[in-house]
């Protein structure tokens, strides 16, 4: 069937374009088309990348939204519609600016909340569901006294067990505002009492999405220092190492890395990919944190590898974040170096280090790895463990490193060692650490 011109042209047209052309007939609409035309805005959302979305999360969309509130131009209910989807785009996007907080719109917020949360029967709970959960996404930052109105209504929202399509996008959005309270330093028993209850319900039922399975984990190993010790052994019963490494294991083969990239444009992200993302940060949180002994570390380092791998010249953001998880587990005392040997972290780094293109940010977290790992060596030579215990490992990097040709390259870290001395102290590699690993 032939493209009409009208077609050809919407076509033509850039995301933004669109989304104000849209925003811009909303004021003339009745009910159910402003209703459309909202569903439409939020399609062209979805289309659009990162620095498309920020030119149009600006003060001014802001505050012409709240004039049409005002105007009775539109609804609360449809801009809480509008506004949940911009905070559902921007969130996983990590686009935090201030242009919310700085509009008329974030005033009108805070005094609907306050005003819902104070009335006895007449409180529409959706409604003030809809009204917490916009300001969470869109604010960068959260009062307290609002965090503490808005934690159990959208606690509330997230611990839905219905099985519907519309039940679950209503869940994954409550556990998405969820971990953005996390940065408010949430520590209520009852918010990590619904949290674990979430986690063991899907890990039964399967009933999340990946990005609100995500979401919950973050409200809780991602953000375990908020919540203190007594509850770490939490992550651990919940088996975290064991879902975290079988969710990157699917996702990674979900995600189109090639994507629908032309020459000079940069990757779109798709769901899959966002939430693989925000996977890897979370395990870079739990492998600072935690340092508990569990046998499935292995598996987990080996799927952080296989998406290294995969994400490779595709998206160095993922790539990045690989890396640091990795150089984390080298330093994590409870990561053994079979741990990582297995895994294949010593083989990807050994590949990448020698690649002609590699920058200062690739280099210094590769080279921090190893210097964990030579530590790790060297305390289990200091312990006095059996020899025999050590050898396997031992000729394991040996091999690979005389397979690789990456005794010379060690050798040459000594010409090195001005450059690296002007790095931070932490990722310094140290003479002693090249000479132990030419000792092997």
């Amino acid at each position: 069937m032939k493209t009409s011109i009208f077609e050809s042209i919407i076509e033509r047209t850039s995301p933004v374009e669109r989304f104000w052309n849209l925003f811009g007939e909303l004021g003339g609409c009745n009910e159910d088309e402003q209703k459309r035309k909202i569903k439409a805005i939020n399609r062209v959302m979805d289309e659009m990348n990162e620095g498309e979305l920020e030119s149009i999360f600006e003060t001014d969309l802001f505050n012409k939204i709240d004039k049409m509130i005002e105007e009775k131009k539109m609804s609360l209910k449809d801009s809480a519609l509008m506004l949940k989807h911009i905070g559902y785009c921007k969130i996983p996007m990590n686009l935090w600016n201030r242009a919310f907080v700085s509009s008329s719109l974030d005033r009108r917020f805070k005094e609907m909340i306050f005003e819902e949360e104070k009335k006895k029967k007449e409180k529409n709970e959706k409604h003030l569901i809809d009204l917490c959960e916009c300001y969470i996404f869109l604010c960068c930052h959260g009062p307290s006294q609002l965090s503490s109105i808005c934690l159990p209504h959208i606690l509330k929202a997230a611990l839905n067990k219905e099985e519907n399509e519309e039940a679950q996008k209503e869940v994954e959005m409550a556990l998405l505002a969820l971990a953005c309270m996390c940065f408010f330093g949430m520590k209520n028993e009852v918010y990590l009492k619904g949290i674990k209850e979430i986690i063991q319900h899907h890990q039964e039922h399967r009933n999340l999405t990946q990005l609100a399975y995500q979401s919950a984990w973050e409200c809780l190993a991602g953000r375990v220092h908020t919540i203190g010790t007594s509850n770490r052994a939490v992550v651990d019963e919940l088996h975290f190492v064991r879902e975290a490494a079988r969710e990157l294991e699917e996702l990674r083969k979900r995600v189109n890395w090639k994507g629908n990239k032309k020459e000079g444009e940069e990757r779109s992200k798709k769901k899959e990919e966002t939430a693989l993302m925000r996977w890897i940060q979370t395990i870079k949180c739990y492998f600072f944190t935690f340092e508990s002994l569990n046998d499935e570390l292995v598996g987990l380092v080996r799927s952080i590898v296989q998406v290294l791998r995969a994400a490779k010249n595709e998206c160095r953001e993922i790539s990045v974040e690989c890396n640091i998880s990795l150089r984390r587990a080298a330093w994590n005392k409870a990561v053994k170096v079979d741990d990582l040997l297995k895994g294949g972290a010593v083989d990807v780094l050994l590949e990448e280090i020698q690649l002609p293109n590699l920058d200062d940010t690739f280099l210094r977290e590769r080279l921090s790895c190893f210097r964990g790992i030579c530590q790790k060596l060297k305390e289990r030579k200091d312990d006095k463990t059996d020899e025999e215990e050590i050898k396997p490992a031992k000729r394991n990097i040996f091999v690979k490193m005389e397979e690789e040709g990456y005794e010379d390259f060690i050798t040459s870290l000594h010409k090195m060692l001005p450059v690296l001395a002007n790095w931070d102290q932490y990722l310094y590699l140290s003479k002693n650490s090249s000479d132990y690993l030419l000792s092997l």
